[in-house]
């Protein structure tokens, strides 16, 4: 099936573009931005060689909706979304950091705990606590925002102040934002039956000096879902959690050998499996809205942006 892998796209007032690991952002004249959610996957910081159809498409009307869930909290860019995969917004300044709230014990921070630290990102865990148990209050641990082919890092608080990467009074109110979006979050992850395990947001500073809320929001590629079914019988089996959640493609990874790693080589990932990762994201879809996905025109999807772009614009 066709894929969104690249763009290069030449709209009305465009001024430039900017290529992240899965998505592309034009910036237009009237302090405008574009953003067109790419099929690309990207998994321990690596862009893997094949798209995912659906993929741009799902994340993009997720956080589409989760924005205007979470608007009466935090102010964010959104403007429009005139197609499935472009969502237009105010032009930001972002923040170079990432804002990580974690309200149990897993994947990063799990895989953090068993190799013996107890501290992350300045803030530590307790001793006793076993994978995907609950954090007594969810914590934040940022990570800097890495360029593509880079890897994101954890930093703390006090070193985010220090180094000038954000001021003080700035990074109050990312926190503060950070505990209202993943109150909500999992308000409304509680209500589709999933709990809402840990998460990130973005933030950015528009030209008139607002903090909004950017790029994606619950998605399944930024945020980590359990099913709330079944998650206190499986913790005290000490059986793996039922997840919705990208991290089916990161195991899958690790179990080919793969995590990023220098001198590691990206595994084929065959037609077969490529479907199966689309029927997942197809499933996380519609568990997280508690809508029936609706798979958009792939005939020319190019063809298909740029009509709907115009139309919007013109």
């Amino acid at each position: 099936m066709n894929t969104i892998i690249d763009t290069n796209f030449n709209f009305p007032g465009q001024k430039e573009l900017y290529k992240g690991k899965v998505r592309e952002v034009y910036t237009l004249e009237n302090d405008l931005l574009l953003m067109v959610a790419t099929d690309r996957l990207s998994a321990f910081d690596v862009v893997m060689p094949k798209g995912i159809p659906y993929k741009g498409q799902i994340l993009n009307q997720i956080a589409t909706k989760m924005m205007k869930d979470t608007e009466d909290l935090v102010p964010n860019w959104l403007v429009a979304t005139p197609d499935p995969n472009v969502a237009i917004g105010k032009r930001c300044d972002p923040f170079k950091v990432e804002m990580v709230i974690r309200g149990y014990m897993s994947g990063h921070a799990a895989r953090e705990y068993k190799a013996g630290r107890r501290i992350l990102c300045g803030v530590p865990m307790a001793e006793g606590m076993k994978e995907n148990d609950a954090f007594p209050n969810p914590i934040i641990t940022p990570a800097t925002k890495a360029e593509m082919g880079d890897h994101d890092e954890d930093i703390s608080r006090e070193d985010i102040i220090k180094k000038g990467i954000v001021s003080e009074a700035d990074y109050v109110v990312l926190e503060d934002y950070t505990r209202k979006l993943f109150q909500r979050g999992s308000e409304i992850a509680a209500s589709r039956g999933l709990i809402l395990v840990d998460t990130k947001y973005e933030f950015g500073k528009t030209a008139d000096g607002e903090i909004v809320l950017i790029d994606e929001i619950h998605t399944p590629d930024s945020s980590r879902y359990f099913y709330a079914d079944g998650y206190e019988a499986r913790q005290a089996s000490g059986d793996p959690q039922k997840q919705l959640s990208k991290e089916f493609v990161r195991q899958w990874l690790i179990s080919n050998d793969f995590q990023g790693l220098e001198g590691q080589t990206v595994p084929e990932m065959s037609d077969e499996y490529i479907t199966t990762v689309s029927d997942r994201y197809i499933e996380l879809y519609e568990n997280i809205t508690g809508e029936a996905f609706a798979k958009a025109d792939l005939s020319n999807i190019d063809a298909r942006i740029e009509k709907n772009v115009l139309n919007y614009l013109g």
